[in-house]
């Protein structure tokens, strides 16, 4: 009567043991294994076993590239305007190792990073300038992003920035300023 009931005792736990031992990784992403603690291995795309109870998922990394929205931000350009300024950050995490132990939350680090770095340019150049030189700007970004987030093993692909908001007084001149340049040029076309 006993024999039966340690049957199905030992057959769960072997089960057990099987699902905690045994993982498929799927493509383009990798799982970080520590043993007892510390880091032992990089398990890339396929079937493994671990050690049971010794061995365990800490990180799992896809390696695929993200997208990671930058949140609006008020920036203040050269000519003192203040203007709101948001983006779309395109980052890869070309080394698991570092990704998992370099920083806590690489996603936010990015992020930060590319605000700072975003007001920073946005604050060199004239507001009229903004617009015009969004490519400078994303390229400047990409740039010092990359190179902050090299030890935190993440590629910075590329940055854009999506909407450039000037206060709604700006964007009232600007417009009446459009509307005075388009009227001059219809006057100096319908004259000749």
């Amino acid at each position: 009567m006993a024999a039966p009931i340690i049957i199905v005792v030992l057959v769960i736990f072997l089960l057990i043991v099987l699902l905690k031992t045994a993982r498929v990784v799927p493509q383009r992403t990798v799982f970080i294994i520590e043993r007892l603690g510390k880091y032992h291995s990089t398990l890339e795309a396929g079937f493994h076993i671990l050690v049971p109870f010794i061995d365990k998922v800490a990180y799992k990394h896809s390696l695929k590239e993200m997208v990671v929205d930058v949140p609006p931000q008020s920036c203040i350009t050269k000519d003192n305007i203040q203007v709101e300024v948001d983006g779309i950050l395109y980052i890869q995490v070309v080394d698991p190792v570092k990704a998992s132990y370099g920083i806590s939350n690489y996603i936010f680090g990015t992020t930060q990073l590319a605000q700072t770095t975003m007001r920073s340019e946005i604050g060199k150049i004239e507001l009229d300038r903004t617009f015009e030189e969004r490519e400078k700007i994303n390229s400047e970004i990409v740039n010092a992003v990359d190179k902050a987030s090299e030890p935190w093993g993440i590629k910075v692909t590329r940055h854009e920035i999506k909407n450039i908001l000037p206060p709604a007084s700006i964007k009232d001149a600007m417009e009446k300023q459009m509307r005075a340049e388009r009227e001059r040029r219809r006057g100096e076309g319908g004259g000749g």
